[in-house]
């Protein structure tokens, strides 16, 4: 599996030969690409309405969207998709197969109102666990899997569910603070995950959210965890 951070919250992963993009934003500055360098990916994964996570999402169209129904409605008639998986999307605690990859959406816990307008919500706002094999009770130590926790705070389902259960061996996680978990929450949440590696994302972008990723790992290891912090440069890639 390949992990591409193109800033900000928006990853590009490479499981087997299926393309996934989460969350096109590139006008961030820790990219030197823009939407139009890429190619259309096989599978477009939403985490939620805000302007900073969809607003490249419509230069990729022609891709198979992976979203709440409401926000695969909206981004239909604002964008121009015509595919998603299961004609109108998934929900919460649903896995789709992708390609390659295995897709399980869980919560998150944010806003997710369009464009951060009161009158437009798009419901639960969301993260995505993404592996190459399906989820089951049944351990499976060839299994590799990625967490994309969205914009979150700490919650404890990252302890009693997504760690024991989906056991992803790496995760994005916010630390921006301000919005979302800042780093001292966000390394709880490395240790309650049990990951070997934790990727900072959603950081550095608007002055609000201006972090030091050292602080980040610092703190993961004031938490206990013994995950390896990997802080990558925009349109880095790591393998998982």
């Amino acid at each position: 599996m390949e992990l591409t951070w193109h800033g900000h919250s928006t990853w590009h992963v490479t499981v087997g030969s299926t393309d996934l993009l989460i969350d096109p934003f590139f006008d961030n500055p820790k990219t030197d690409i823009e939407a139009d360098d890429l190619e259309t990916p096989d599978y477009v994964l939403l985490t939620h309405g805000h302007a900073d996570h969809i607003a490249d999402a419509g230069a990729f169209s022609e891709a198979t969207l992976v979203a709440t129904p409401e926000l695969v409605s909206y981004c239909q008639d604002e964008f121009g998709f015509e595919d998603a998986v299961g004609g109108m999307g998934m929900n919460i605690g649903g896995t789709v197969e992708c390609g390659d990859a295995f897709v399980t959406m869980h919560r998150a816990d944010h806003t997710n109102g369009i464009m951060t307008e009161y009158d437009v919500d798009a419901g639960m706002p969301t993260g995505f666990v993404i592996s190459d094999t399906k989820p089951t009770q049944v351990e499976d130590e060839e299994s590799t899997t990625f967490y994309h926790a969205g914009d979150t705070g700490l919650m404890t389902e990252m302890r009693e569910v997504i760690g024991p259960y989906l056991e992803p061996d790496a995760a994005a996680l916010p630390i921006g603070d301000h919005f979302t978990m800042g780093p001292w929450q966000a390394a709880i949440a490395a240790d309650w995950l049990d990951v070997d590696y934790a990727l900072p994302m959603h950081y550095d972008t608007f002055p609000p959210i201006e972090q030091d990723p050292d602080d980040f790992a610092r703190e993961v290891k004031a938490a206990g965890s013994s995950a390896e912090v990997v802080a990558l440069e925009g349109d880095e890639t790591f393998d998982l």
